[in-house]
């Protein structure tokens, strides 16, 4: 049974990986190649996009240090130390809870929305994506957290763990 479900789960991820390359596709073909109807630049005149040192830049590293985190949980699993493992779930889940809030406070800075030329459109799509991607992936740790708080998982069995980090 763990098999299917590992299966099933790893179809659904494929899928999420062609659904998020088909979103920031859009984007990147329409930065490498603007064509007439937006004036032939990206982005479209009068829009100012963000600064990709600043809150892109940070997000980017919140995304690293994360999967750092959640990299040190799994292998704590399996080595068999609890703690270590609770501890990088919950560095984890705080710097999910972050890079949202961070997310948030891009989309209040924006100077555009989405219906402001393509530019508008495939950044919220792109952003909105991952945002939901990474808020659905902190609410699948925080109730692996509570069964592993509750001593639900053992070294050898805790797939829905490894499917949350997978995620």
């Amino acid at each position: 049974m763990q098999v299917g479900i590992k299966l099933g789960f790893y179809l659904f991820v494929i899928s999420e990986i062609f659904v998020f390359f088909s979103v920031f596709w859009a984007f990147f073909y329409s930065s490498l190649a603007p064509n007439i109807e937006i004036g032939c630049v990206f982005p479209s005149i009068g829009i100012s996009a963000f600064n990709p040192w600043s809150i892109p830049l940070l997000n980017t590293l919140i995304l690293l240090t994360s999967g750092v985190s959640l990299t040190w949980a799994h292998h704590s699993i399996v080595q068999n130390n609890r703690k270590d493992t609770l501890n990088g779930l919950l560095l984890t889940i705080f710097l999910g809870i972050i890079f949202t809030i961070f997310q948030f406070v891009e989309y209040k800075e924006a100077t555009f929305t989405i219906t402001d030329s393509i530019y508008g459109s495939t950044f919220y799509s792109c952003t909105g994506l991952h945002g939901i991607h990474v808020i659905v992936g902190t609410f699948f740790l925080i109730v692996s957290f509570f069964r592993l708080f509750n001593y639900e998982f053992t070294r050898h069995h805790h797939i829905s763990l490894e499917l949350a980090i997978l995620y």
